[in-house]
């Protein structure tokens, strides 16, 4: 899988994330805060494999970029 960088929180300190990148496969991969609330997860109802992470708002205006 190739990566490119999209963006970065700039509001964020010290290493600019959440960040996004595009995927050379059609998809995007997010770096954000693990969700580890017990009762969100449980609403997710997560499969094996998957994991959630949270972003800001800020941070959906990129998503538009790439």
């Amino acid at each position: 899988m190739e990566l490119t960088l999209v963006a970065g929180d700039p509001d964020s300190v010290p290493q600019n994330s959440p960040t996004l990148y595009k995927t050379d496969r059609g998809s995007w991969v997010v770096q954000g805060w693990v969700v580890t609330d017990p009762d969100a997860l449980a609403k997710l109802n997560l499969p094996d494999g998957e994991t959630a992470v949270e972003i800001p708002d800020r941070m959906i205006q990129f998503f538009t970029q790439a």
